[in-house]
């Protein structure tokens, strides 16, 4: 087998037990999945091989899922071609500020995780938000969808505009289903 260029990744070191897994069960069943070869250092540093560059470039979306705080379960959606991943920096918007980047975040998650169940809800995706990120896997569609969404929130728009603002979408999808 002839290998591509390896893709490296590093991770937090609080999730490099995520990734492997009880007795590397997530890693062994991301490298069956993919067809590819994991490394993993005890320092975070994770190495994808393989002689399929999509396959290493997928594996490298889960393991960032991963990293980013998702299950590997829910990491595991990105095998489906229909399912995307996308990364928000926080820091992007408020900067290194500690106690703004709470705030933000609780605005995010909203009073007892009503905002961050909404915003999943309504479009089909699941959302981790883990350190300085927030991270979104679902169907293109609705990733972006919930993107908007995120950052209504962040600009200071109202849950309750960001609601309708997501209410609207869904009645505007067409024939009337759910994204």
């Amino acid at each position: 087998m002839e290998y591509t260029a390896p893709v490296s990744i590093k991770i937090p070191k609080q999730r490099i037990a995520v990734l492997i897994g009880k007795n590397g069960e997530i890693k062994k069943r991301i490298e069956q999945l993919f067809k590819i070869r994991l490394d993993v250092t005890s320092f975070g540093d994770v190495t994808i091989t393989t002689s399929d560059s999509l396959a290493a470039l997928q594996a490298k979306d889960v393991v960032t899922a991963i990293a980013r705080g998702f299950s590997p379960e829910n990491a595991l959606l990105l095998y489906s071609e229909e399912n995307m991943l996308d990364v928000i920096n926080l820091t992007d918007f408020i900067g290194k500020r500690e106690k703004a980047l709470e705030r933000l975040k609780s605005r995010i998650i909203g009073a007892r995780g009503k905002a961050r169940f909404n915003i999943e809800e309504s479009t089909k995706t699941k959302i981790s938000i883990y350190g300085k990120t927030v991270a979104i896997i679902g169907p293109h569609e609705g990733v972006a969808l919930a993107r908007t969404a995120i950052e209504k929130l962040i600009s200071g728009k109202q849950h309750k505009a960001v609601y309708t603002f997501l209410n609207s979408k869904k009645t505007e999808s067409p024939n009337g289903e759910d994204l």
